[in-house]
């Protein structure tokens, strides 16, 4: 793409520079920014990149992409190319449309409650052992993130996107960024229940994949909400996934052992070196866009065995005779339900320690009750709470839980399981990544026994 190709597209007008320079890698971040990167300003409520231009350009960007500009840097980086533009995030949005329209490849979108960021993770995983493929950077999976994953496709065979959203219209804005080939929507659950109002609405908003989608969408049919649409809409392309209810691809003969879980798709047996459904569910969503481009089964077979682990998402660590989950990285009420499945398959005296679960708005007792009698259902043996709404997942538990416990901070919890624990226990550590639960991980892993 070339200066001149995007010269008027939001009254984009180049203002210093060579109209047939090449644009290359886009960068948002002077921080990581390499030589030749062109630097995109974008501005926020409480943030203009249009500051750090001239940062930008001492470290080497050859172009900037700016909504206002200092004369001083103009005269004084008269080599360099600076396009001026009315609004950074939707010119950066239209070039990528346009970059996207003259792609001929497989681009895969996944969005979900939760489950999107290691879904993409693994389906990049298993699509880079016979294609090069771009793919979303970490978690950036908004507008911005988005379209500069677009901006800087060169010559790979196919893209793997994540699509987060916080409110309504985000998906579908993103869709039609995207045109997906395949959607995938992992789950329907609480998150971001405080802005949208109802799971309902949460299943609509999911649902916006549809609006640029090209090609099949890929739902997980154990999850009620999907699997309720499903049989209502039976005219679209969709393709199922489940585990508990028979779907066009089912996980079947599960096994779990302390090196992680066994199952069968389709006749192939599969071995994951991770505990818990949700990552069989992310193997089932991979399974099905790596059957769709054609990888083969024993390559699906060893990129499953070597799934990378995500660092504090039901990390299993073992120390003193003791078995820690960490999985402190963040909470909702459904990755809740799935980390407490997977405690309950230990033998050993079963310790759940919870936190808040954050941004819930007006439902954050009803769902805090609900986390208690799903400790009460998968017969943990222990409860130990901390913090302003997991105190109704105590009052719950205890109801039924002996063993139940509530304390006022996480040096209080850490004090106290330091005094409880013994060898043999297994404790699952959980909340909201703004509870700071890693501190407690971290406490038990420099305490001396």
């Amino acid at each position: 793409m070339k200066i001149k190709d995007i010269l008027g597209i939001n009254n984009a007008r180049l203002i210093n520079g060579n109209e047939l320079a090449e644009l290359t890698f886009f960068s948002k971040d002077t921080r990581t920014l390499k030589p030749q990167d062109v630097y995109v300003a974008f501005k926020g409520e409480n943030f203009d990149g249009n500051a750090f231009l001239e940062e930008a350009l001492k470290k080497g960007a050859s172009t900037g992409i700016v909504s206002k500009v200092d004369e001083k840097i103009i005269s004084k980086y008269a080599d360099k190319n600076i396009i001026l533009v009315d609004d950074t995030l939707d010119f950066i949005t239209n070039i990528a449309k346009l970059k996207r329209a003259k792609l001929n490849i497989p681009v895969i979108a996944i969005t979900g409650s939760v489950g999107k960021t290691s879904t993409k993770n693994l389906i990049a995983s298993l699509l880079e052992t016979q294609y090069k493929v771009l793919k979303t950077s970490k978690n950036l999976n908004t507008k911005i993130g988005l379209a500069l994953t677009l901006l800087n496709y060169t010559n790979e065979d196919c893209i793997v996107l994540e699509m987060g959203m916080n409110m309504a219209g985000e998906i579908a804005a993103l869709s039609n960024i995207a045109k997906p080939t395949i959607g995938i929507i992992t789950n329907i659950g609480t998150s971001h229940i405080g802005n949208l109002g109802s799971r309902q609405n949460i299943l609509n908003a999911k649902l916006e994949i549809l609006e640029g989608l090209n090609g099949p969408l890929i739902i997980n049919n154990d999850n009620d909400l999907l699997h309720a649409w499903y049989k209502k809409n039976p005219n679209y392309n969709v393709i199922t996934f489940g585990i508990n209810n028979e779907s066009d691809y089912t996980a079947h003969n599960i096994t779990y052992s302390p090196q992680g879980c066994t199952f069968s798709i389709s006749n192939h047996h599969f071995m994951l070196p991770t505990l818990g459904q949700a990552f069989i569910y992310n193997a089932l969503a991979a399974y099905i866009v790596g059957q769709k481009l054609n990888i083969s089964i024993e390559n699906t077979r060893k990129t499953l065995a070597h799934i990378q682990k995500v660092e504090h998402r039901l990390e299993i660590i073992s120390k003193n005779n003791i078995t820690i989950i960490d999985d402190t990285y963040n909470a909702s009420y459904d990755s809740l339900a799935l980390a407490l499945e997977v405690l309950s398959h230990f033998k050993t005296r079963k310790i759940a320690v919870l936190g808040d679960v954050l941004e819930l708005g007006q439902y954050s007792e009803e769902i805090h009750r609900q986390i208690g009698k799903l400790v009460i259902n998968n017969q943990i043996d222990v409860i130990i709470c901390t913090g302003a709404s997991a105190k109704y997942i105590y009052e719950e538990a205890k109801k039924k839980i002996a063993q139940s416990f509530y304390f006022k901070d996480n040096k209080e919890v850490l004090a106290f399981l330091k005094k409880y624990l013994k060898a043999n226990d297994t404790i699952l550590i959980k909340a909201s990544h703004g509870m700071n639960f890693l501190e407690i991980v971290n406490g038990m892993l420099t305490q001396d026994k």
